[in-house]
């Protein structure tokens, strides 16, 4: 297996310009550090029909939302909630912008996007009370937007992929409508880091282990949260019953193994699964589409996995 010599750019430029790694700040550093980074390499000027920024209310507060409609939009669009990544500490609805525009005007979506709270300010279980939140809110009022309730998928990469597992097993247990997809971008499932892939990717490849231990020691309150099912979706007693799902992993990413994992348990407990690894490819890689063709691949093939849900 061969570094793809885009992403291997990638982390040469990070090199050279000595950038400060993010473990190295305090979180509100590392936020709006995360913010400007994550403008830089993504696919610039993504035009969209329009976007609506609001909030509404959660169980714990104002949850900002955007809502993408792509162009040329008909009535009664698929519906996608989003939930970005970023450790469950950094990243917003700006930092992925330009990938839920993509997703948008591809699918011909309605592209809700979540600015769920993170931490330090808001630790575990916040973020995924609030992705729940969004979701319900989706099932109850995207028709008055144009949305077709009847199909509402969820998607997310890394810590969103996590959100957007442990959503479908909140709706299975609350006995509500579940997503008829889940599109998981290289999603953590198991706090406890304690894979192979952890171990071979340990450092140099952008998502580091100490990289992995700050953002962890920003969102779980302690070690007890790492069994928790909305942590680490991988851990809960019961994966049957689940939507089916497309799981996307990347080569040189310490989280592949626990994405495989997550892939094959759902699997076993007869879910309908596709896992595709990205060999080449470095975590974070589909949000730097201006430079790593893969990224658009990757959204393709979520974009036409999430078409032949819809259908």
């Amino acid at each position: 297996m061969t570094l793809d010599p885009q992403a291997k750019w990638v982390l040469d430029i990070a090199i050279e310009a000595k950038v400060t790694l993010l473990e190295d700040m305090s979180a509100k550093e590392a936020k709006v550090a995360y913010e400007d980074r994550a403008q830089k390499l993504c696919i610039k000027d993504v035009p969209i029909g329009k976007t609506d920024d609001f909030s509404i209310d959660g169980p714990n507060g104002e949850i900002p939302l955007r809502l993408y409609t792509p162009v040329d939009a008909k009535d009664y669009l698929p519906v996608v909630v989003f939930c970005h990544g970023g450790g469950w500490v950094i990243g917003s609805r700006d930092s992925h912008d330009s990938l839920c525009r993509q997703i948008a005007n591809q699918g011909q979506f309605l592209v809700v996007s979540v600015d769920y709270r993170m931490g330090p300010e808001a630790p575990f279980p916040a973020a995924p009370i609030d992705a729940f939140a969004a979701y319900k809110w989706a099932c109850q009022n995207i028709g008055e937007f144009g949305g077709d309730a009847s199909k509402i998928a969820v998607a997310g990469d890394s810590a969103g992929g996590n959100l957007s597992a442990v959503i479908c097993l909140m709706a299975r247990a609350e006995n509500i409508q579940v997503p008829c997809f889940q599109w998981l971008i290289y999603p953590a499932t198991n706090m406890h880091m304690d894979t192979s892939s952890h171990r071979d990717f340990a450092d140099g490849y952008f998502l580091t282990n100490s990289l992995m231990a700050w953002f962890q020691g920003h969102y779980l309150k302690s070690d007890i949260d790492k069994d928790d099912w909305r942590a680490s979706p991988l851990l809960a007693e019961d994966l049957s019953n689940l939507p089916p799902a497309l799981i996307q992993t990347a080569g040189f990413d310490p989280l592949k193994e626990e994405g495989i994992a997550y892939a094959n348990a759902l699997t076993a407990a007869g879910g309908t699964i596709t896992h595709t690894d990205y060999p080449g490819m470095i975590h974070g890689f589909i949000n730097i589409g201006g430079v790593i063709d893969a990224a658009k691949v990757a959204t393709q093939e979520g974009v036409e996995a999430l078409k032949a849900a819809f259908a």
